[in-house]
């Protein structure tokens, strides 16, 4: 499709968005509008909550999540539907997955007048406002205030950007020092901002954290955390390839992280980012040593960040206490994906594996969310801003692509909710190829289809299309491809008929890219 045929389409797309979100977002008669605070960390995963289990939860330092989950309700079963930062956090926003936003790698905006749930809450009596991580790029729209940090900002002595300041992009040049870690920073200016507010009105607050991604930096307080400890392994932390699992992709291998530490080591000022805790010597010892060493600096460094965030939290809930709110104020919790720590050999994100397609989840509203409950219902990311208009007292937006999961926090759920969810991975790399797929409550199907598509940050190198199967049920750590298994035949052909039906569904066919059209051809008739 020619350059001017698709910006014609993108601008036709916005216009009836936009048409769309007029008439959208009608408010109901409500009786009391509740506050929004809205928490949200970057690839704070799930294994190190210490609320879902695993090897880490006794190590984690969680106190105030707990706290929330006694007084909440945990999602066992929340999705992110593109798992890296950017395109979560367009998808948090607008209740729309990437191909509808427009946000499909690390490098787009959202198309300016887009709506998104704060323009809606801000038409409709809220306050609302952002401070912490932003990372979308362009100016955020719909927010009152924000204060926000340049790309992924500092961890320490913090540059954030407003209003006042704002220049497009990740200049981190523009905008005022904030002294001290950047967690704490955060959670200051958030009070510090709710205790300006018109307390006459509601408010949706969003205080994002920068922990818990790359470097892992952490604050004094926590230096000697799991200090001479061993941490206990994931069980595929030596899955080395195809060889050990069947998988199709070679990943983003934990030694990775090693040449980076030895890089900031010896060249501090050329280098990217610093790290905590360098020199950190990997010589002289065999595959097998060093995949174990790098695991051990990478789970406590990781550890030791989120134990800031648990920290904080509890200031923020004692906050809300102290001003007498907080039975009328929503708290919600998560992290904008999930994150890998050694599960295959891997650190960071983007796949549709267990470990970085879940998003740890908490909601607490005493008024109406009964504590201590866990549920199993499936949840995506692009429901996230359609429960907050709902609870807003709000009919669903037009624009929004996501459901209200309300009923489903209060003890009635639909007869109808969705049994199985779509995926779709952009940022392709031939160690990460550009991938979809779906999953359901035991299997789970997903075509590595290897493309770049033309999307930003993407590399031209393309991979085959390759399949891959996994029974959740009988190989939860997703340790063997089961793809060719005759047993799993029938399955897998049911799942590739409902995959066809949710990419039509949810409006993602491919049809601007010639390069798919034959791949998806061959691929489903396997």
């Amino acid at each position: 499709m020619k350059p001017n045929t698709l910006v014609k389409r993108s601008s036709l797309f916005l216009v009836v968005l936009l048409l769309f979100s007029c008439k959208s977002g009608t408010k109901t008669e409500t009786p009391e509008q509740p506050n929004i605070l809205f928490i949200l960390s970057d690839d704070h995963t799930s294994q190190a909550w210490g609320l879902y289990g695993g090897i880490l939860a006794d190590y984690a330092q969680n106190g105030n999540l707990k706290r929330l989950a006694r007084e909440g309700a945990v999602l066992n079963n929340a999705f992110c539907t593109n798992s890296i930062c950017t395109p979560s956090r367009g998808s948090i926003l607008t209740g729309q997955y990437s191909h509808m936003n427009q946000v499909y790698t690390l490098s787009e905006p959202l198309p300016k007048g887009h709506p998104n749930i704060a323009k809606t809450l801000g038409q409709n009596g809220y306050q609302t406002a952002i401070i912490g991580k932003w990372h979308l790029v362009g100016q955020p729209e719909g927010f009152d205030y924000f204060n926000v940090l340049p790309g992924q900002g500092l961890y320490w002595d913090p540059v954030m950007k407003t209003k006042e300041n704002w220049v497009d992009g990740h200049d981190g040049t523009q905008g005022t020092v904030h002294k001290g870690f950047s967690t704490d920073v955060i959670t200051d200016l958030t009070i510090s901002h709710l205790e300006k507010r018109d307390k006459n009105q509601p408010f949706l607050m969003f205080c994002n954290f920068k922990a818990t991604h790359e470097p892992f930096e952490y604050p004094e307080r926590f230096a000697h955390l799991y200090e001479d400890m061993e941490m206990p392994e994931p069980e595929s932390l030596l899955d080395w390839g195809k060889e050990t699992t069947g998988r199709t992709f070679g990943g983003q291998i934990l030694e990775r992280l090693g040449v980076r530490w030895d890089e900031a080591t010896k060249n501090p000022e050329k280098f990217w980012t610093s790290y905590p805790g360098l020199p950190y010597p990997l010589d002289g010892l065999d595959s097998i040593q060093k995949r174990k060493k790098i695991y051990q600096k990478l789970v406590k460094d990781f550890l030791r960040c989120g134990a800031a965030i648990d920290d904080n939290i509890g200031k923020l809930l004692d906050y809300l206490e102290a001003e007498g709110v907080a039975d009328n104020t929503i708290v919600v919790y998560t992290a904008d994906q999930g994150y890998f720590l050694g599960e295959h050999g891997f650190f960071d994100k983007r796949l549709i594996y267990e470990e970085s397609l879940r998003m740890p989840f908490v909601i607490r509203y005493p008024k109406k969310i009964k504590g201590g409950q866990r549920i199993d219902d499936i949840i995506l990311n692009i429901d996230f801003a359609p429960l907050i208009a709902d609870y807003a007292g709000l009919e669903r937006p037009d624009y929004m692509q996501g459901t209200s999961f309300r009923e489903i926090l209060e003890g009635n759920p639909p007869a109808a909710w969705r049994q199985s969810m779509y995926y779709r991975y952009w940022l392709h790399h031939p160690h990460r190829p550009a991938h979809f797929g779906i999953r359901n409550h035991r299997y789970k199907l997903a075509l590595f289809y290897g493309q770049d598509l033309d999307k930003q940050g993407t590399s031209k190198e393309t991979t085959p299309a390759q399949w891959e199967f996994y029974d959740l049920k009988e190989d939860p750590k997703e340790l063997h491809n089961a793809v060719n298994e005759e047993k799993y035949e029938k399955v897998i052909q049911s799942m590739k008929k409902e995959l066809l039906e949710q990419r039509k569904m949810y409006g993602d066919m491919d049809e601007d890219y010639p390069q798919m059209q034959a791949i998806l051809e061959t691929a489903f008739q396997e």
